[in-house]
């Protein structure tokens, strides 16, 4: 799979892998800025505390 989205990519291997940190950064920013506040309103905290 990694292979085939590498050929796929266009230009020279060090545009390749910066086209790819871009997507890497977009993906992360996408979960830190939607889905992890959403998932948070599912989950409550107390639900998840760890009591001794």
């Amino acid at each position: 799979m990694y292979a085939a989205l590498w050929r796929v990519l266009p230009g020279p291997w060090f545009v390749k892998l910066l086209i790819l940190l871009v997507a890497i950064a977009g993906v992360l920013a996408v979960c830190v800025f939607w889905i992890f506040p959403w998932v948070d309103t599912l989950v409550a905290p107390q639900d998840t505390a760890v009591t001794e």
